[in-house]
């Protein structure tokens, strides 16, 4: 996200099989600080349709908002997608 909050780009990651992938902080930030981003969101997929996050979606939730924090690159959502619905950890007080 740039300072006006719109989008200046949208990359993939990591892909995983059906029950995980790897997600690694370094090349999340290593992206944003090119593109010149302000702010980050980040967004994955639940292929199950469970909507709750995992232990795993927490802990990296917290690892990456504490290195935007030290990087001044916030991390301002973590949005879990199914096919019907959403969770973001934001409108849920968890960021």
């Amino acid at each position: 996200m740039n300072r006006a909050h719109r989008v200046l780009g949208i990359v993939p990651i990591s892909v995983g099989g059906t029950a995980g992938t790897i997600c690694d902080p370094k090349v999340i930030y290593v992206t944003a600080l090119k593109c010149n981003a302000a702010s980050i969101i980040l967004a994955h997929n639940h292929p199950s349709s469970n909507l709750r996050p995992s232990q795993a979606d927490i802990e990296l939730t917290k690892k990456l908002k504490a290195a935007g924090q030290f990087l001044d690159l916030p991390v301002l959502d973590h949005i879990i997608l199914t096919r019907d619905a959403y969770f973001s950890f934001a409108d849920e007080g968890l960021m």
